[in-house]
């Protein structure tokens, strides 16, 4: 961090999509600033500030803006639903938009603020293929060799998805950590555990890969309609109850539509001598 390019002191946002929540700073116009170190720091909720994830956000010569994600351990994730919602929000309040477009390793996204104030977001067709997603070797990925039969479902990071019969009852302390590093998961994976309401309406709760419980997932709530849809549990459109509210799946023609609410919290300034501890 300690670089003549890196600012002496750096702005940042804390915002949160149904409670899942992010350090959001704003790199345009200058060099990313965001590194492994600088991750793990801000992540450690006593130290720090505390997230799920971090985005930062930097210029796009293709769309409105870039977006990269850290996961609190100070791993990269290629995608994160919720904080893409909530930038996306943030930035049509600055830009006196209703739609705009956006880039991460994904590639091109859409999002739209709908009439009601929640913000959607076009999160990509989903990956399906074993060597997408990535799995360690072709196995069925709706019907993996676990215990639990659970179905894989990349959505540009990998996600293991159970379908249990109550998913209050799971202990995520003692399920999620040995399926995020089962050796069938090269990169690791995050695991949701849905149980079924309804044709349209879901129940899932979460353990995210390099952050562990979270209130909710963003892209693991599109990874759990699509591996329930595929199963012939849901339809395409379904609601899904997570922790920390509720959020819509669109399973459209065109991708995974993810819709739900979004909260700017506050703004911070991270100060000199937090810098240069790092």
């Amino acid at each position: 961090m300690n670089s003549p390019k890196t600012p002496s002191a750096i702005a940042f946002m804390k915002m949160h999509g149904a409670g899942n929540d992010f350090v959001i700073i704003d790199s345009r116009g200058r060099e990313a600033v965001v590194t492994k170190e600088l991750a793990q720091a801000l992540g450690d909720r006593h130290r720090g500030t505390g997230f799920d994830q971090l985005a930062e956000i930097s210029d796009s010569q293709t769309a409105d803006f870039a977006l990269d994600f850290w996961n609190s351990d100070g791993s990269r994730a290629g995608a994160c639903g919720n904080a893409t919602r909530c930038v996306s929000d943030y930035m049509m309040n600055e830009l006196g938009r209703d739609a705009l477009t956006l880039t991460t390793e994904r590639g091109l996204l859409h999002a739209i603020r709908l009439a009601d104030g929640r913000v959607s977001v076009n999160m990509g067709s989903p990956q399906l293929d074993w060597s997408e997603i990535p799995l360690s070797h072709a196995v069925d990925t709706l019907n993996l060799p676990l215990p639990g039969n659970p179905a894989a479902v990349g959505m540009g990071n990998p996600h293991c998805v159970f379908f249990v019969k109550d998913a209050e009852a799971i202990n995520l302390t003692i399920e999620g950590p040995g399926t995020e590093h089962h050796e069938l998961f090269p990169q690791r994976t995050n695991v949701e555990f849905a149980h079924l309401i309804a044709p349209d309406y879901l129940r899932v709760r979460v353990w995210e890969r390099g952050a562990g419980i979270t209130l909710a997932c963003g892209s693991g709530t599109c990874a759990t309609v699509v591996a329930a849809h595929l199963r012939g549990l849901t339809g395409r459109s379904v609601t899904v109850e997570a922790d920390g509210g509720t959020l819509h799946v669109d399973w459209r023609e065109d991708g995974v539509w993810l819709t739900g609410p979004t909260a700017h919290i506050f703004n911070g300034t991270l100060t000199p001598a937090f810098l240069a501890a790092l």
